[in-house]
């Protein structure tokens, strides 16, 4: 189960009084009166609020954050700065965003920066990569961290120390009946079937979307370019506990065994060579809203390690 999951388990029967076990049945309980149509972590949350625990306001842990948390307080260093982006909001008004990563001693989690009086922090030079923050009145998006102009950003003198913090992102090892929106996951599953892969176009500076204008390419940021082509293909995984579909973005590809994509003879034949063919997938879990079901998004694609799936299967 989830780290973050046990860990609000922990600090709802602190605050209860009552024991760790007993609030985990009411979790499943609630998640089971709910179809289970929301997380475990979702349904922590209502039990906590039925028992008159409020997490708004707190100072909490990176490890502790969930989705749907509101008035969130965290601090932690920023160990990953990306530049500021600009874009058009639907009104037509050119605004600003920045994204970065935040952590502590128990995870990281990615934030973003919503609020011109925050985002003018980071253009001054005042908050970079390596300053240590204090995010106040957040609120969580999946598994994001958003401050907007009621939150608060500012530099905070508590210490981290660098050989503690931690750097990877946590994810959990679930089987796909287990799946929820917004986790981050590590599964071992089959590929049970495979789509024609997709086609699009992206910027050669930033890597985003280059939007076809006529006979030019134009990215949001860097404007006319030459774009590169890259590629997508959508799978159905199957671990024996379920089925989902997955996307995996043009780095992966060759990973899984697709390598001939500009070859229609050889991509049918390999991707035939995917069917049944076991690996182990981490990514998270999104809903796909044209489908109205959830959808993994894979970021990492390895080989299944026997000797390890030997130990497993002797404990």
């Amino acid at each position: 189960m989830d780290v973050n999951y046990e860990t609000v388990l922990e600090k709802i029967a602190r605050a209860s009084k009552l024991d760790k076990e007993e609030i985990r049945e009411k979790v499943k309980a609630k998640r089971a009166k709910l179809s289970e149509l929301i997380s475990y972590e979702g349904a922590a949350q209502i039990v906590a609020a039925e028992l008159g625990i409020n997490f708004e306001n707190e100072k909490l842990k990176i490890n502790e954050l969930l989705p749907g948390m509101r008035k969130v307080n965290v601090v932690g260093k920023i160990i990953n700065l990306f530049p500021v982006r600009t874009f058009k909001s639907k009104k037509g008004e050119e605004s600003k965003v920045v994204n970065l990563v935040l952590a502590d001693d128990t995870s990281n989690i990615k934030i973003v920066l919503w609020d011109t009086n925050h985002i003018s922090l980071i253009e001054g030079g005042r908050i970079k990569t390596g300053s240590v923050i204090e995010a106040n009145n957040a609120s969580m998006r999946g598994n994001e961290l958003h401050l907007g102009s009621f939150s608060e950003l500012k530099i905070s003198s508590e210490f981290f120390d660098d050989n503690k913090i931690v750097t990877e992102k946590a994810v959990s090892e679930k089987k796909i009946s287990d799946f929820a929106v917004s986790d981050s996951i590590k599964t071992r599953a089959f590929i049970l079937q495979t789509f024609e892969p997709k086609s699009f176009n992206v910027c050669p500076e930033c890597s985003k979307k280059a939007t076809a204008e006529g006979e030019n390419f134009i990215c949001a940021s860097h404007g006319k370019v030459h774009p590169e082509k890259r590629y997508l293909i959508t799978i159905v995984l199957d671990d024996g506990t379920g089925t989902i579909r997955a996307v995996l973005f043009h780095e992966n590809l060759s990973k899984i065994g697709l390598t001939e994509l500009e070859n229609i003879e050889r991509l049918i034949s390999q991707r035939e060579d995917l069917l049944g063919k076991e690996m182990v997938f981490s990514g998270n879990v999104r809903m796909n809203k044209f489908f109205n079901q959830p959808e993994f998004i894979v970021d990492q694609v390895s080989e299944v390690n026997l000797e390890n799936l030997i130990e497993e299967l002797k404990s």
